[in-house]
């Protein structure tokens, strides 16, 4: 089981006994049932009874039920209520529109609105660049999607895809101050969303693809990336890219060892296992094994799509075929962006000596993390609950307020390899061990560094430094 935690928090209104003992029995109840109560409140207190809140943290859905059915067995005790406090956080959504300006006088109305905004908009007319200066262009970005791909939960939809996407502008907001409006289409046609996102592009300096299943995802970028003068960018892949380069750059100084020097598999031909596999050779891996639910991927496979054989030409310099199990044995790095439990502890202990295992399938890792802490000397997954999570909230922020200062209107390989460098950077030498290779996402250097490395990057392609 999971470990407790807030994503399936709860907090359940109890009728008690105003017996002293009474609060401690409910503690004891929950942390019997395997719970962990964060906070308690009083409610209602009568001569007789109190009416008491308690927030407690569980591992899912169904054990935080087992939880409420430990505290309906007590004596005396009457449960009135169960709220799922993560569903009471997205009532109404959780993303809102505020006006910048104040609207309290005729004055205020002339000049924010008619008729004083005909001037700026006929001056945007008459100098197109000026609409980066004069509206909400200098720092909008459109988050994008066809819910084909959310999550681990895959093709549930467009408006299943909206809590997603408005929890991708919140963070965007928080981290970055960018204001991120949630797109979410109801087609997963590759023409309609391409020309959907073109029409609607005038209103936004960057585009964030989010949450497109493979390979529609790649054309979609293309294509996109052809047609505008605004940056686009697939989160999913190089937002999972440029952390992953991050973290392994850390890994590699704690270990000792060097990116062109080691031997790397990658497991997962997907959207993020390509954009990682391609940004690592960018940075200067050298021997990169890239494997897929088919096994290792190589020129002589007759089941390889075009991205496939694009990346069968790229990697593998050693002509390994066989297993995923199989390519593991005396590798330097694991990386996996694929499936649950295709490692075990004893394939980590195949690996050479200081390995690195990235098991970052999530909720559940290519390999059981304690099992590989065996005798891996780094480990990192996508979990909150273990050290080193891999999280694109370190990158995705901090990418577009660099692209969006520099007026940026791509965003290249180079430009991602600069950002991740500028992330590793984040942790100080006395800071870095095997447990601390990626800095918190709270951590308010992450954006910032991640934001000045990338408009240095575009303004060096300008000229401009």
């Amino acid at each position: 089981m999971a470990l407790p935690s807030a994503s399936s928090s709860i907090t359940v209104r109890l009728e008690v006994p105003a017996d002293p003992m009474a609060i401690g029995r409910l503690t004891t109840a929950v942390g019997g049932a395997g719970g962990v109560v964060t906070a308690l409140d009083i409610t209602e207190s009568h001569p007789d009874r109190i009416v008491v809140d308690v927030t407690c943290s569980a591992s899912d859905p169904e054990h935080a039920e087992l939880l409420t059915e430990a505290l309906r067995a007590l004596d005396g005790v009457t449960v009135r209520k169960v709220s799922d406090r993560t569903f009471l956080l997205h009532l109404g959504g959780k993303i809102e529109v505020q006006s910048k300006v104040p609207l309290r006088t005729r004055d205020d109305l002339s000049m924010a609105y008619t008729p004083g905004v005909a001037r700026v908009c006929l001056a945007i007319a008459e100098h197109p660049e000026d609409v980066r200066r004069l509206t909400i262009k200098r720092n909008s970005v459109a988050v994008v999607t066809d819910g084909s791909a959310v999550l681990g939960l895959g093709n549930i939809g467009p408006s299943a895809s909206l809590p997603v996407m408005e929890g991708k502008a919140a963070l965007f907001k928080r981290f970055a101050d960018i204001d991120a409006w949630p797109i979410a289409l109801d087609t997963q046609d590759v023409d309609e969303i391409v020309r959907t996102v073109q029409l609607i592009a005038p209103v936004f300096g960057g585009i964030n693809l989010e949450d497109i299943a493979a390979p529609r995802c790649f054309e979609v970028e293309r294509r996109l990336r052809e047609l505008l003068d605004i940056p686009v960018f697939h989160d999913d892949q190089h937002g999972t890219a440029i952390v992953v380069l991050a973290a392994l750059t850390n890994a590699l100084r704690v270990v000792g060892k060097t990116l062109p020097h080691v031997r790397i598999v990658l497991s997962g031909a997907g959207a993020a296992g390509s954009a990682i596999a391609r940004l690592l050779l960018t940075a200067g891996a050298r021997d990169l094994v890239l494997t897929d639910i088919g096994g290792v991927v190589h020129a002589g496979r007759p089941d390889l799509d075009l991205n496939r054989l694009e990346l069968a030409a790229l990697t593998n310099p050693r002509g390994v075929t066989g297993t995923v199990r199989e390519a593991v044995v005396g590798a330097d790095v694991f990386i996996g962006v694929s499936a649950p439990g295709i490692l075990t502890g004893d394939d980590v202990a195949t690996m050479a000596a200081g390995a690195v295992v990235f098991a970052l399938a999530n909720p559940d890792p290519e390999v059981d993390p304690a099992a590989a802490r065996r005798t891996a000397a780094v480990v990192a997954t996508g979990r909150s609950d273990e050290p080193n999570q891999i999280n694109n909230v370190l990158v995705f922020p901090g990418v577009f307020r660099g692209l969006l200062d520099a007026g940026a209107r791509h965003v290249d390989l180079e430009m991602e390899a600069a950002a991740a460098q500028a992330l590793a950077d984040v942790v100080q030498p006395d800071q870095l061990n095997a447990a601390f290779i990626v800095p918190s996402v709270f951590d308010p250097a992450v954006a910032q560094a991640v934001a000045a490395a990338v408009r240095t990057s575009v303004e060096a392609r300008a000229g401009l430094v």
